[in-house]
């Protein structure tokens, strides 16, 4: 089994919720992306809250207090996701996962460098 890597939990045997998203439900190669995943969802909710609202606000449809009631609480409830995705992607810094090679020359000549960008002469 896997240690975990989690920041926040010590090192120990078992199947970490960074390893298994979601408690094993989302797969050993679901990566979640927790806080992105919310910003974008919160927005995406609280744009739709803002165009049901505009229904009975500009074309006099649905003009009930019970709609109004619940294009509120989507907005809020897309403000919430919004403010929770961006707390966690505030709270949880993950270093990236690309890192380039340190390597030589093939002539041993040096460290790799780029290749010369080629000049045509007239």
């Amino acid at each position: 089994e896997p240690l975990c890597r989690c920041r926040w939990l010590p090192p120990r045997k078992f199947v970490c919720p960074d390893i298994m998203a979601l408690g094993g439900l989302a797969g050993i190669n679901c990566h979640c992306e927790w806080g992105l995943s919310g910003i974008l969802v919160g927005a995406v909710v609280i744009l739709a809250a803002g165009v049901f609202t505009a229904l009975p606000v500009f074309f006099d449809w649905f003009a009930y207090q019970w709609y109004y009631a619940l294009c509120w609480f989507w907005f809020l409830l897309g403000v919430a996701l919004l403010a929770l995705g961006l707390i966690y992607e505030c709270m949880t810094y993950k270093s990236a996962k690309a890192r380039e090679i340190e390597g030589v020359e093939e002539d041993g000549s040096g460290p790799v460098s780029a290749p010369t960008p080629y000049i045509m002469i007239q």
